[in-house]
């Protein structure tokens, strides 16, 4: 039989039993002799047809016979060794090894942890060997196994074999005192109350070391029993968890090279799996950052057709312009305005996620432009356009008017916003009200001269966030009556709104577009491309898993009305479309058609991400969703073609 074609013409003998042990028969096929000592390593290495390079022992250069795969290297000849079949048990050791680079001595190290982590340590034991790396350095093995079995004194011995190796002069002192706290607390568990405290005394407190928890420790001396102690300190109790857990915290102390950090790879393939989705522009689900609950073979890849940029459902119950929609604060109705003087409520099927009529509340003589559901979801109130002095506060439940405020004919009631507490609403109008008021329509408090374009209700209850006619956005405290700029943009605010943590606005600039403002900062994060804004008051909003999108209307434009900020007119006279970024992207990633005139308002259900309304100048509102009869194979599709 002849081996990669070498030998031909030639039978060989197979060689005579030896009696030489495998240490002699390595030394044998390092001196260019096959050895007759076949293991399993050998017929391994056989059957995978590799024929390792043989260098001349004397290492005197060219002169001496080399093998590389049965051809002669240039200024010797070939040797042919069993046949030309491979070499026997020192295959390994014909072959110079290789030095590992850093990278790979450090995915060694992690699979081996990862390993021995599962009890396959018999696995690590032979990688580190064939590897010739070292899981962590021997000190650092010794004290692992006194920490785990609670061999305090010989684990303050391992630290100072350790000392030369920490960066950090501060980091072994640390480190004792969190050995002799677990110390502590067992000996207390154990009801060794005098071995505590003789550690409390004499070895915790020479440390000079966080003074302030000494005293907390000392103060379990007062514990009753063992149940009484766990629950104050908060701990375990003494065995394996609260070990393994002390561990952790002392590993955080040894570098890298000492150490390993617990659980390195699992938190290197979860930290892979969460900037994925992060830089997956359609992730829109809540997934679990368990790594069971994904495929770590394959890259993560969200379809768009799983992304809410097709038409679901077309409502044409109003007669008339729909200027405002908006989705309860449990995802289950939804509320829409319209010029036709009615406010239609929704209720949002939980499985098929379609739409049907619930209430129709009317009597809106202006029309309605904008809508807020209280916090709880039982009270809607309802605002007119701007020669509008009235405001409706209804009771979703019962479909009944509850109060019908109005402070004077010559207010513009055109925003309102609730207080958290659910008991309070905020109004206002550009023609300078600013009120406070109950859920009777008593006025509680006003803010005189302050020409409100759009208003909101921060989650601390006191401050009340208002546009004005001076292109900025104020914060205004009904408590103390103080007021501050937060936010001055060079054009009209048309609208805003803000994340659910309160930390982003969302702005509706004229003939700027839509904005990103960060309040805490107070500076301008982003601006999106895209859309056409003029002078027309267009609502947008966050949503999707975790607000991580952005979505807004656009207007069409018709004449010279609006201030002209595209060169391509034609482009921007068909502009009816629904924009959609990811919050961290300029560009939109989807542009939703449909609606034949302005799109004045986006909605997306808090509840359900995968759920958008759109209401238009078109008398119609669109309820957006994922692609109809999505399977597997058109995920996967769509998943190559983004891939490519």
């Amino acid at each position: 039989m002849q081996a990669n074609g070498a030998g031909g013409g030639q039978q060989q003998q197979p060689p005579p039993p030896s009696s030489q042990g495998p240490e002699l028969g390595c030394l044998n096929a390092q001196n260019g002799e096959a050895s007759s000592g076949s293991s399993a390593g050998e017929q391994l290495a056989h059957a995978n047809g590799l024929l390792p390079s043989a260098t001349n022992s004397s290492g005197g250069g060219g002169g001496g016979p080399s093998v590389n795969n049965g051809v002669s290297a240039p200024g010797g000849s070939a040797v042919e060794m069993g046949g030309g079949s491979g070499v026997g048990i020192g295959g390994s050791a014909l072959k110079k090894k290789k030095r590992l680079s850093q990278s790979d001595e450090d995915v060694i190290r992690l699979i081996g942890q990862h390993l021995h982590g599962l009890g396959l340590n018999q696995t690590v034991d032979l990688l580190m060997q064939e590897s010739g790396c070292r899981l962590e350095h021997p000190s650092a093995t010794k004290f692992r196994n006194h920490v785990m079995e609670g061999e305090w004194d010989k684990a303050e011995n391992d630290l100072n074999e350790l000392k030369p190796l920490v960066h950090s002069p501060h980091a072994i002192v640390r480190m004792k005192f969190l050995l002799l706290q677990q110390k502590y607390l067992e000996y207390l568990e154990d009801g060794k109350v005098l071995e505590a405290l003789q550690v409390l005394r004499c070895e915790l407190t020479p440390l000079k070391y966080n003074t302030e928890r000494i005293h907390i420790l000392s103060g379990y001396l007062m514990c009753s029993h063992a149940e009484d102690l766990r629950a104050k300190a908060e701990w375990e109790g003494k065995g394996t968890t609260s070990r393994s857990k002390l561990l952790d915290k002392l590993q955080t102390y040894l570098p890298p090279s000492v150490m390993l950090p617990p659980r390195r790879l699992q938190n290197l393939l979860r930290q892979a799996v969460e900037l994925q989705r992060d830089r997956c522009l359609y992730h829109n689900t809540k997934l679990d950052n368990n790594l069971d609950s994904v495929s770590l073979l394959i890259d993560h890849v969200c379809s768009r057709k799983q992304f809410p940029c097709y038409t679901q459902q077309i409502l044409t119950e109003h007669c008339n312009e729909v200027w405002f929609c908006k989705f309860s604060n449990d995802g289950t109705k939804l509320a829409t305005g319209s010029k036709d003087t009615t406010v239609i409520i929704w209720q949002v099927d939980p499985d098929t996620h379609q739409l049907k009529l619930l209430k129709t509340l009317e009597g809106h003589a202006y029309g309605v432009s904008y809508i807020a559901w209280s916090p709880d979801d039982n009270y809607l109130v309802a605002c007119g356009p701007d020669d509008c002095s009235e405001l409706w506060l209804w009771n979703v439940q019962t479909g009944e008017l509850r109060t019908k405020m109005s402070q004077s004919h010559e207010d513009s009631l055109t925003s309102v916003a609730w207080n958290p507490d659910g008991k309070r609403f905020v109004t206002g109008g550009q023609r300078g009200q600013f009120y406070q008021c109950d859920l009777d329509g008593n006025l509680l408090d006003s803010w005189e001269g302050v020409r409100v374009q759009c208003l909101w209700c921060l989650s601390d209850g006191k401050t009340v966030l208002a546009s004005d006619t001076h292109q900025r956005i104020r914060g205004y405290n009904f408590e103390d009556l103080t007021d501050r700029n937060i936010v001055q943009e060079d054009h009209p605010i048309m609208s805003f709104t803000i994340s659910k943590n309160g930390r982003l606005a969302l702005l509706n600039v004229a003939t700027q577009g839509v904005h990103l403002w960060d309040l805490q900062d107070r500076v301008l994060v982003r601006k999106y491309q895209g859309v056409t804004q003029g002078f027309y008051t267009i609502h947008s909003c966050f949503g999707g898993h975790n607000e991580d999108f952005i979505a807004s209307g656009s207007e069409v434009q018709v004449d010279a009305v609006i201030p002209v900020i595209s060169v391509n007119d034609d482009k921007r006279s068909n502009d009816h479309k629904v924009y959609i970024w990811h919050k961290r992207s300029e560009l939109p990633i989807a542009e939703l058609t449909g609606h034949t005139r302005t799109v004045n308002c986006v909605s997306w259900n808090p509840q359900i991400s995968s759920m958008m309304a759109s209401a238009s100048d078109d008398g119609t509102v669109r309820i957006w969703g994922p692609a109809p009869f999505v399977d597997n194979q058109d995920i996967e599709e769509e998943c190559s073609s983004m891939d490519s």
